[in-house]
């Protein structure tokens, strides 16, 4: 009997493993398709992008609320794991901190649709923003510490202040086509650099 209780602990536990990398395609798949359409894409198309049924996003997120606050969180999770490992695998912290801010520029092209979306549930944002700057400005800051520590970059640069300077750049990105964020995100970050 004890073969069958490890048996049928190991079944749950490859079952809950499965329902997590299920959710986490789930996720990945919304957060395309809320970049490339927005938010109000309809829940068919991220279904099709899933390759999965409508009704198991509406199993996982019954409302589009839901699924908007998972992505959100989702992309604030990816978000800071990259920091860590983007300092231990690129060549230089600066290397690490511009690749860094790229992520963070997909993320903050899809965080001003999700804004809109969760307009009707001020409490609610302002939980996830508090949660996106704990999250966040951490990671921020050591990629910038090791970067200055390294020589790289003018020492005294607050994550808090380049996150925002980033954030403005990208507002209304995808308004106008003349207009391109990450070009303009890429000379602020290589502004960042000792001369």
């Amino acid at each position: 009997m004890a073969g069958t209780d490890s048996g049928s602990g190991a079944s749950a536990s490859r079952k809950r493993a499965d329902a997590r990398r299920n959710e986490q395609t789930l996720l990945d798949a919304a957060g395309a398709a809320f970049l490339a359409a927005g938010v109000n894409v309809p829940v068919r198309d991220i279904a099709a992008r899933a390759g999965v049924g409508v009704g198991t996003i509406y199993r996982h997120f019954p409302t589009r609320a839901d699924l908007v606050v998972a992505v959100y969180r989702h992309q604030v999770e990816a978000c800071a794991e990259a920091g860590p490992a983007l300092l231990a695998t690129s060549g230089t912290p600066h290397t690490a901190l511009a690749r860094w801010i790229d992520l963070f520029v997909d993320f903050l092209v899809t965080k001003h649709g999700l804004a809109e979306a969760l307009q009707s549930d001020d409490a609610t944002f302002e939980a996830l923003h508090a949660y996106f700057l704990d999250r966040l400005v951490p990671v921020c800051t050591r990629l910038l510490d090791a970067a200055a520590t390294a020589g790289e970059i003018r020492p005294g640069v607050e994550a808090y202040e380049l996150m925002r300077g980033v954030g403005n750049l990208c507002i209304g990105a995808g308004r106008d086509p003349r207009y391109d964020a990450r070009r303009m995100v890429g000379l602020l970050v290589a502004g960042l650099r000792l001369d």
